[in-house]
């Protein structure tokens, strides 16, 4: 499989991921979905801002689920990788805060990190707001 992260340009995580400054990727949700049990050590993880092409892909060495969290799970989540996840220390509180509904937490630990020449995906039947994209091959979608 093939996934396609889509980030808030305002978080300012791509360049993170670039520099090896961030080096997993955390979904949190308060439902399980995509890419929950779909993605796999091995497969490629493209990223893109919204609004603008993908530019960075990197593989998936590890992946960790975890479930049922309540609001002092997801406080050891954060104390445990927040740095890898692109957290300073002293937005750590505010970050957990922002996610203390959440009830699934997927870290997708990254590898191969490099640029890539970018291009636009075609997000047809996927919804206009879907922040993550899994796909067979990455050519389906890519235009």
């Amino acid at each position: 499989m093939d996934h396609v992260a889509i980030m808030k340009k305002s978080h300012g995580f791509l360049p993170k991921i670039l520099l090896g400054k961030k080096t997993i990727e955390s979904r949190w949700y308060t439902s399980k979905r995509a890419p929950w049990e779909m993605i796999k050590p091995g497969e490629t993880v493209y990223f893109k801002d919204s609004g603008s092409p993908v530019t960075v892909k990197a593989k998936v060495r590890k992946v960790l689920q975890f479930a049922d969290l309540n609001p002092r799970e997801i406080s050891e989540i954060v104390a445990k990788h927040g740095q890898e996840i692109g957290i300073s220390a002293n937005e750590a509180a505010l970050f957990c805060q922002a996610r203390r509904d959440k009830k699934y937490c997927i870290l997708i630990f990254l590898d191969n990190v490099g640029r890539i020449e970018p291009f636009e995906i075609d997000k047809t039947g996927f919804g206009n707001m879907t922040a993550w994209i899994s796909v067979p091959d990455i050519n389906m979608i890519k235009h």
